[in-house]
């Protein structure tokens, strides 16, 4: 079930938005729901060359296996 939200925009963000939803023949609010959505696939997962970086990263990935060992100890302070 689709849910209503309201968003409160500047003139300007509202004015070039309101333009690309236009040119692109969409309503103004399928077109912002348009955006959040790819803009959430686009940046919710690592892409290839984040993936490369990270891999060379021996502290990071060091200090993550101790995160992940204490996690599953159940051990430090947790957010719920």
């Amino acid at each position: 079930m689709s849910k209503t939200v309201t968003l409160r925009l500047s003139d300007e963000a509202y004015s070039k938005i309101k333009s690309y939803a236009d040119s692109d023949n969409r309503s103004l609010s399928n077109c912002v729901e348009t955006l959040a959505l790819r803009y959430i696939a686009e940046h919710e997962y690592a892409d290839e060359f984040e993936m490369a970086e990270f891999n060379q990263n021996v502290d990071l990935k060091e200090s993550l296996k101790r995160a992940h060992k204490d996690a599953k100890a159940e051990k430090g302070n947790f957010v719920k």
